[in-house]
């Protein structure tokens, strides 16, 4: 794997854009490009190809094979964040969740927790069902 940081100077006014990777101009091969650091971590340059250049690569790259989040942990943390009573609440002060068919209010609460989840969590005042 090649960890070697490579010399980038960008030059950007409002209109137009030069980027030298090397010292070598290489905006007429581009289309755009995405910089971006975190602290303590070397920059890191996206470049897009522009349409007029072929895809044809020859080089060393640093591959990343992406895997996609596992949903678990945070699922798990945003219903643990969940207060059963006022879910509950919630629920039963929302008509428009209730059919009348069976699991009715499991069917009611799953429907608002996908809401909530979605940011649809509005706090507001809902009178308790039970004195």
């Amino acid at each position: 794997m090649d960890d070697q940081l490579r010399q980038v100077r960008i030059t950007a006014d409002q209109a137009t854009s030069t980027v030298a990777l090397d010292g070598r101009d290489i905006s007429s091969h581009i289309s755009g490009y995405s910089l971006r650091q975190h602290s303590m971590q070397p920059a890191e340059l996206v470049l897009l190809l522009s349409p007029k250049t072929t895809d044809e690569f020859e080089g060393l790259a640093r591959v990343v094979v992406g895997d996609p989040p596992d949903p678990g942990p945070a699922a798990a943390a945003f219903l643990g964040a969940i207060d059963a009573g006022e879910l509950e609440r919630h629920v039963l002060a929302r008509h428009d969740l209730m059919d009348g068919g069976p699991n009715e209010l499991t069917r009611a609460m799953l429907r608002l927790l996908q809401e909530w989840a979605s940011g649809g969590w509005q706090p507001q005042e809902v009178a308790d069902a039970v004195p």
